[in-house]
């Protein structure tokens, strides 16, 4: 960097050009350097957005897995305590489910000991046993029914059948309808006599037996009861750590980031420094040699050129695009001003509210039809209402538009809404006055007044107030 104090040595015109050229030229490749800064603030705002987002997602998620942590354990409670509660139904069912089995049994082994022999069934003789045997049929448990069906080889009519336990029905030459029914007495009365000789209550081995597996389920299901806080702090315990290490992951990215970031600003201002000390250089060297032609003036002018200045963070001051230059050495700009360093831009994350379109929609459907417009309003009136809704239309949309885009996302200006309430109440209140059912009353006056306050409001709000929760 060349001292704006040491005395230029040029005397030469060809050498003054030259250290002319040299200077303009330095200045406007710094400046040109200097014109990235606005696209790196605003990738920047939007780099703390898109982490304020991870943010809240990592939270999220951390949140809706503790939460199914918890319904997981509410759930495995209910259903264990309502198994526990009815393991004494179960047992009951149980022992119901057991007497059963052995009644059938006794009747089973009842009914496989009573044999049929000549002379138990009316009209069955010894040879009608012999037939009965040969197909299958010696006990009331070797057959469970009769039926009428047609005759074997489709000839004759219908004969009676013997349904047997397990196989097939088959038919018997010689027992029909007559000595059929007195057969199936005989097995109703063998049923009959089984059923009142088997037991009636269970044995007590058996009963203690089922005992035992209740008791035995009783316990697994008390000690799975008493094992859910473990296994649900231990499924927490796992959430949190790994909430914990996406926390730690993200909070080193943004490190990274926010330690990229500082460079890269220290960077910009590094070089915002040594263009105004070039600057000063091309002035001193202006002053000194003068005015050196039309093309010199042009090269000066496109060099000189201001920047435009970085997006402003909310809640702060826009820092400089080119601050005043300070010594190395004690960090003090010039005029014994402490250098501070320039505040880093955060994201506002705030965007206009989509209500907004709420009072454009008022004041677009005035301009079209006008506010209380009837036979009797003047249509100076009317021309004039209209044109104040349309230039409130077009205002609110101006302010309103740059605000949703990402890129220039804020808020609305301070007092926007006393403004636009305090003029669609001003309109309602003048077309009031313009009709004759109301021009007489005191309500378009109180209208006028509110009116009156709301735009002063908002005007006072909008002179003393930079962009904010618009009021």
């Amino acid at each position: 960097m060349i001292d704006s104090t040491t005395p230029l040595r040029a005397t030469d015109p060809a050498e003054t050009r030259a250290e002319r050229r040299r200077l303009v030229e330095s200045v406007g490749a710094h400046r040109r350097l200097l014109a990235a800064r606005r696209p790196f603030e605003l990738a920047d705002r939007r780099r703390l957005d898109r982490e304020a987002g991870e943010r809240a997602r990592a939270g999220a998620r951390h949140g809706k897995a503790l939460q199914r942590v918890h319904e997981k354990r509410a759930r495995s409670e209910r259903s264990l305590t309502a198994e526990l509660n009815g393991l004494d139904g179960k047992r009951a069912g149980q022992e119901r489910r057991a007497l059963a089995v052995l009644r059938r049994e006794a009747v089973e082994r009842s009914l496989r000991g009573t044999r049929l022999t000549a002379g138990e069934v009316n009209g069955v003789g010894a040879g009608l046993i012999r037939d009965l045997a040969a197909q299958g049929i010696r006990t009331a448990a070797d057959f469970t029914r009769v039926s009428w069906g047609k005759a074997p080889g489709g000839r004759g009519g219908d004969v009676l059948y013997i349904h047997r336990t397990q196989g097939r029905k088959v038919h018997i030459n010689g027992i029909g309808e007559h000595r059929g029914r007195p057969l199936m007495e005989w097995r109703r009365a063998a049923v009959a006599r089984a059923e009142a000789r088997a037991p009636h209550e269970l044995p007590p081995d058996d009963r203690h037996r089922i005992e035992e597996i209740v008791e035995k389920e009783r316990a697994r299901l008390r000690a799975e009861l008493a094992e859910l806080p473990k296994a649900s702090e231990t499924a927490g315990a796992e959430a949190e750590r790994l909430h914990a290490e996406r926390l730690a992951a993200l909070t080193a990215a943004e490190r990274d980031a926010a330690e990229e970031a500082a460079r890269r600003r220290a960077g910009f201002d590094e070089t915002a420094e040594r263009l105004l000390a070039l600057r000063a250089e091309l002035a001193a060297h202006v002053d000194r040699y003068g005015d050196l032609g039309f093309r010199d003036r042009r090269a000066r002018s496109r060099a000189l050129r201001p920047l435009p200045a970085p997006p402003e963070a909310r809640g702060t001051a826009a820092p400089p695009v080119i601050p005043a230059p300070r010594t190395p050495e004690t960090g003090v700009r010039e005029g014994g001003e402490a250098a501070e360093p320039a505040p880093v831009p955060t994201a506002s994350g705030v965007r206009a509210s989509l209500g907004w379109l709420v009072p454009v929609a008022f004041f677009a459907v005035t301009a079209l039809f006008g506010a209380g417009v009837t036979a009797a309003t003047p249509l100076w009136f009317v021309v004039a209402g209209r044109l104040v809704a349309l230039v409130m239309t077009a205002e609110l949309l101006r302010l309103w538009i740059p605000r949703r885009d990402w890129r220039t996302a804020d808020a609305m200006p301070r007092g926007t809404g006393f403004l636009a309430a305090g003029v669609f109440l001003g309109l309602v209140a003048a077309s009031m006055f313009m009709d004759p059912l109301y021009a007489s009353d005191s309500a378009p006056w109180a209208l006028a007044v509110v009116s009156a306050l709301l735009v002063g409001a908002g005007a006072v709000r909008r002179t003393g107030g930079g962009p904010g929760a618009a009021a």
